[in-house]
């Protein structure tokens, strides 16, 4: 993937994706109860997981805008999009997640949109394995 039209797009996509993962994060403090309504129920303390996760989020999100930390901080995308998987199956499984509290535009996204996210996992997983490569990024 280092080759080809895409490469040249290689460092401003690792950008946005830093910048997308930060943003993220900083929204679980922001609104922790519309994340926190994604935990499944046998999960212990939601509240705990959302801001865990969120920190994860903006600490790798940061790390993986630098070139030094750039491969652990994907790997760690990575780990932390597998880690969170289970919530996204959740919603798009569960017949009526507890979503009080949310704000009502949020409330009852439709069925195609949470099964749609799924594969989109997939998706960012590629995105951060592409930055777990040995080789220095060229400009």
């Amino acid at each position: 993937m280092g080759s080809g039209r895409l490469a040249r797009y290689k460092r401003p996509l690792r950008y946005a994706m830093g910048l997308s993962y930060v943003l993220a994060g900083v929204l679980h403090f922001v609104a922790p109860t519309l994340y926190e309504r994604a935990v499944p129920p046998g999960f212990p303390r939601p509240r705990t997981l959302v801001y865990l996760s969120g920190i994860a989020e903006v600490v790798l999100g940061v790390g993986v805008l630098f070139e030094r930390t750039r491969r652990r901080s994907a790997w760690g995308l990575i780990a932390l999009l597998v880690a969170v998987f289970p919530a996204n199956v959740y919603l798009a499984v569960a017949d009526d997640p507890d979503l009080e509290g949310v704000p009502e535009p949020l409330r009852d996204p439709p069925d195609a949109a949470l099964w749609a996210r799924l594969p989109l996992q997939a998706v960012l997983v590629a995105w951060a394995w592409w930055y777990t490569d040995r080789s220095p990024e060229s400009d």
